[in-house]
């Protein structure tokens, strides 16, 4: 007997291509689930492409379109990368922060992500001073792809004008946000 290998475009090997991506979807989905609820967030996929890597969406931040997040601890937010845009940097290898005691307007630059692909600036989500960096990406760059959301923080700052916040997207509209680009 001889035997062909099975078309791509053969029905059973395309089923199986689908419950494999289906599968590797629904892991990804927990993964990213678990990790929110170590910090007390919801997890909402964005439910695009999977191309997009299937980008975590937590509930609890602000977004602003250039994909930073805040999140408010009363007067102070700590900021970081999102999950969509670690994904598109690809795996980074450096990350810039200011100063403790610099002070920020909502909009500024105030730090370089450097990945494998491309660097990228970081902008304010907020105006603030910087009050603490995450000193372990200076050793550990790639907690920043890893855990965006807990352990990849950038930094935090005292909000000055907590309004900034207003301004912001909630989980929803930035995973609409990430749907149209």
């Amino acid at each position: 007997a001889r035997f062909r290998a099975a078309s791509s475009s053969h029905p059973r090997a395309l089923r199986r291509k689908e419950q494999i991506r289906s599968s590797a979807s629904m892991a990804m989905r927990t993964a990213a689930s678990k990790m929110a609820g170590t910090l007390g967030l919801r997890v909402q996929s964005n439910g695009g492409a999977f191309q997009r890597l299937m980008a975590t969406v937590a509930d609890g931040l602000k977004y602003q379109p250039s994909h930073e997040w805040v999140k408010p601890e009363g007067d102070v937010g700590v900021i970081g990368i999102s999950d969509f845009a670690q994904s598109e940097l690809g795996d980074v290898v450096y990350v810039e922060l200011p100063e403790v005691g610099s002070t920020l307007e909502k909009g500024e630059t105030f730090g370089v992500v450097e990945s494998v692909k491309a660097a990228s600036d970081v902008y304010s989500p907020v105006s603030g001073e910087v009050i603490e960096t995450n000193t372990v990406l200076s050793d550990e760059p790639a907690l920043v792809n890893s855990s965006p959301f807990e352990k990849g923080w950038m930094l935090k700052v005292k909000l000055s004008n907590p309004s900034d916040l207003d301004s912001l997207m909630d989980s929803k509209a930035y995973s609409s946000h990430i749907e149209e680009h």
